[in-house]
C-alpha cells in the first residue's frame, strides 16, 4: 500500500517538474551552449569559439558601463522603496493611539492603503506612457510645467529629464519607487497585522516613542517580509529592460548616448539589431550569474534569527 501512495505521489509530481526542466532549465543550458560560439541567430551553422565571447564583454565599454547602473538600481530601488513602505505601512497601522490608550493606524487606513497600491496595478507599458507626460521635455510636460509655475524653471529651458545624462537615471528610479511602495507596503500591512496589539501597548505604557517602537518591535518582527521585499526589488533593478527600453531613447532604449543602458537592452541590441545571437547569450549568461549572486548574498546578509511572537 505505502509502495503504491509513493509511485503516486512520483507521478504527480513528475509533470511539474519536467514541465520546469524543459521549459527553464533547457533554455538556460541551450543559451550558455550557444555563448560560446558565433552564432548570428539566423543562421543554423555556427563555430565553436570558447570563452571569446566573455572575454570581449569585459573588454566592451557599453556593457560595462551597464553593469554600473544596474548597481545603481540595485542600490537605490530596493533601500528607497523598503523604506518608504515600511513607513508608511507603519503610520497606517500603528501611527494613531485610541482614546482608551490602545494601538491604532491612522484615520482612514484602509482607503489609503487602497489609494497607495493603485500603481501597482498599472502594466508597466502604461507606466511608461504615464511617467513619459510626467517627464516631457517642454513645457506641456506636467512636472515641468508644475517647476515653472513655482518659477523653479526658466520656460524657455526645461529640464530635459529623460535626456539629461546626470538626471535620467534618478528619473527612473522614482518611477519604479512610486510603482513598488504600494505592493510592499501591503505586504508590511498584512504581517503587522498579525503583531499582536498587546505588544504595542505595553510599550508605550512603558513610555516608548513611535521610532522606539517602530525600530526595537515593529523591524524586527517584520523582518522576514523585509528580505522577501529586498530579493524581489533586487531582481527588478537587475532588469529595468521594460522601463528603459520604452521610455528612453534609441534602439532599446539606453540614450541618451548609453548613459541609461542596463545589461537587459544591450543584449537585445545586439541580439536582434546587430545580430551577435552568440555574443548576446553570453550577456545574458552573466545577468543570470549577477542575479543569483545577488539573491543569495542579499538572503545570507539579511539572514537573522527568527523571532516568535
Amino acid at each position: 500500500m505505502r509502495k503504491g501512495q509513493y509511485r503516486f505521489v512520483a507521478g504527480f509530481l513528475f509533470a511539474p517538474v519536467a514541465l520546469y526542466v524543459i521549459f527553464v532549465i533547457w533554455p538556460y543550458i541551450q543559451t550558455f551552449g550557444y555563448s560560446l560560439t558565433d552564432w548570428k541567430g539566423q543562421s543554423q551553422t555556427f563555430n565553436f569559439v570558447g570563452l571569446d565571447n566573455y572575454k570581449a564583454l569585459f573588454e566592451d565599454d557599453i556593457f560595462m558601463g551597464a553593469i554600473w547602473h544596474n548597481i545603481l538600481f540595485l542600490i537605490f530601488i530596493p533601500i528607497v522603496t523598503i523604506l518608504l513602505a515600511l513607513f508608511f505601512a507603519f503610520m497606517l497601522n500603528a501611527g494613531g493611539r485610541g482614546r482608551a490608550g490602545g494601538v491604532t493606524g491612522v484615520a482612514g487606513s484602509k482607503y489609503y492603503k487602497i489609494i497607495y497600491f493603485f500603481p501597482q496595478v498599472l502594466s508597466l507599458a502604461i507606466l511608461a506612457v504615464l511617467f513619459g507626460a510626467v517627464y516631457r521635455s517642454d513645457g506641456g510636460g506636467m512636472l515641468n510645467g508644475f517647476l515653472i509655475k513655482l518659477g523653479l524653471v526658466d520656460e524657455n529651458s526645461p529640464v530635459e529629464w529623460l535626456n539629461e545624462p546626470s538626471i535620467v537615471l534618478w528619473a527612473l528610479i522614482a518611477v519604479v519607487v512610486w510603482h513598488g511602495v504600494g505592493f510592499y507596503l501591503v505586504l508590511f500591512s498584512a504581517a503587522m497585522q498579525s503583531i499582536p496589539k498587546d505588544i504595542y501597548e505595553a510599550a508605550l505604557i512603558d513610555g516608548a516613542g513611535r521610532a522606539h517602537t517602530f525600530f526595537r518591535i515593529t523591524l524586527p518582527l517584520l523582518w522576514d517580509s523585509v528580505q522577501t521585499a529586498w530579493v524581489y526589488l533586487g531582481i527588478v533593478a537587475m532588469d529595468m529592460f521594460i522601463l528603459v527600453s520604452t521610455m528612453t531613447s534609441g534602439d532599446y532604449g539606453g540614450g541618451p548616448d548609453h548613459h541609461s543602458e542596463v545589461m537587459a537592452t544591450v543584449m537585445m541590441r545586439n541580439f536582434q539589431l546587430y545580430g551577435n545571437s552568440g555574443y548576446a547569450c553570453a550577456m545574458g549568461v552573466i545577468m543570470l550569474l549577477l542575479t543569483l549572486i545577488v539573491s543569495v548574498v542579499t538572503l545570507r546578509a539579511t539572514r537573522r534569527e527568527r523571532i516568535e511572537f
